[in-house]
């Protein structure tokens, strides 16, 4: 029997300002239509959603930190969204909202089909990067790996 296997994302941004600050109004303002975006990709499987239909009230990573959490069908498929136009435009404001980070603010890694990835696992996958760099547990688009066999 073949396990099929789901690429998991988590990326995470320090706010330069709150959310609700005139600041980042613009990035506020844009959260919906790009998450509709990725959810009607092809690809798109899963992402993490909570109050206001975004992921922007967890916290984990601390008050200054917003996450995007996500399961896709392959690397390719959330490439292929992630530089689509609608994404690029909105990525390239980044600077304006966001704080540099010194460490790994995202990480993939693979999932069994149907199952969906919790922060603290979202939060190790980081921390083995910033520890041992890419390997097959947690990567980077860079330095990929293809799902276990």
């Amino acid at each position: 029997m073949t396990m099929d296997w789901q690429l998991a994302q988590i990326n995470i941004a320090k706010l330069k300002a709150p959310l609700h600050s005139p600041l980042l109004v613009d990035f506020v303002a844009q959260l919906d239509v790009v998450n509709k975006a990725a959810e009607q990709a092809d690809g798109f499987v899963w992402r993490l959603v909570g109050d206001g239909g975004n992921a922007t009230a967890y916290r984990h990573f601390g008050p200054d930190f917003i996450i995007n959490m996500s399961v896709w069908r392959d690397v390719s498929s959330l490439r292929a969204y992630m530089m689509s136009p609608l994404h690029r435009a909105v990525m390239v404001q980044r600077s304006k909202w966001f704080e540099p980070m010194d460490s790994p603010h995202a990480a993939l890694w693979w999932v069994k089909e149907g199952q969906f990835p919790d922060l603290q696992t979202a939060d190790e996958k980081l921390q083995q990067l910033a520890e041992y760099g890419p390997q097959p547990s947690a990567f980077t688009f860079a330095a990929s790996f293809a799902p276990p066999a």
